[in-house]
């Protein structure tokens, strides 16, 4: 698959086969992740991958929209040092993450995020020392269906020349 085609069809997934994924799998897409954009070159990024079925139904039981992080074989917990610039290049790494699953035949879904009242909870729970700020938990795995990218807007409604 092109870079432009994973662009394309990279969708969130929720319902995760019962097959594991291949650590090389895994290492792969981290190691795309650390390729991402980053201020000042700082990469403050570091990735937690949680396999261990407790773990991963406990930060399911966690988050408040990722319930099915306890079905996918591996959760990704991004944390990025506490710097001027956390947010915008953790979200780079983690949309790498993303990305990189696509491109290796593997659903994955973005969930959690920064805001989020429980972040320091999660922190905790994968051993994150203080100074480190939870950017994503994504869950990922091979896809027990098949759902295909939702609707986007047309093009034409988006996109704005010179002006909004």
């Amino acid at each position: 698959m092109d870079a432009l085609e994973v662009l394309s069809k990279r969708h969130s997934v929720r319902k995760f086969a019962d097959t594991p994924v291949a650590r090389e799998s895994v290492e792969k897409m981290v190691d795309c992740a650390r390729f991402a954009a980053t201020a000042m070159g700082i990469q403050p990024w570091e990735f937690v991958i949680v396999t261990d079925i407790n773990l991963r139904k406990r930060l399911a039981d966690t988050l408040e929209f990722g319930k099915f992080v306890a079905q996918a074989p591996v959760a990704i917990v991004v944390l990025c040092k506490e710097t001027k610039y956390y947010l915008e290049d953790g979200c780079n790494a983690t949309e790498n993450l993303l990305l990189a699953a696509t491109a290796l035949g593997l659903g994955s879904c973005w969930v959690a995020g920064d805001k989020k009242p429980y972040v320091d909870y999660i922190r905790s729970l994968v051993g994150a020392p203080a100074g480190f700020r939870v950017i994503a938990v994504v869950a990922v795995g091979y896809a027990a269906e098949e759902t295909g990218s939702p609707a986007k807007r047309p093009l034409e409604e988006v996109i704005h020349w010179e002006k909004f």
